[in-house]
């Protein structure tokens, strides 16, 4: 099954501001997600976040961390990239 990835007007402006290691590292990501599912187990760090409603991996380890964020929608096979961007800022 194919699954849809957006981004937010947030996130989008926030994927232009990353070091293009973590772009790629995002991209990778988001190919995983479309192509086999959100439920991405093996990038670091992946888990649900019950206070967001979002998961969310690591997406570069060190520092600064970089983490992605996403919520899913199981009846319209859709992804939404919430945010992107150090651990510090993400808003959880």
């Amino acid at each position: 099954m194919k699954w849809t990835v957006k981004f937010t007007n947030r996130a989008a402006k926030q994927f232009e501001k990353l070091p293009s290691k973590v772009k790629d590292a995002l991209l990778a990501l988001i190919l995983e997600i479309k192509n086999e599912s959100p439920y991405r187990a093996n990038w670091p760090n992946f888990g649900w976040l019950k206070q967001s409603a979002c998961y969310h991996c690591h997406l570069k380890k060190g520092k600064p961390t970089y983490v992605a964020l996403w919520t899913v929608d199981k009846k319209q096979v859709t992804v939404e990239v919430i945010y992107v961007g150090t651990h510090e800022k993400a808003p959880y």
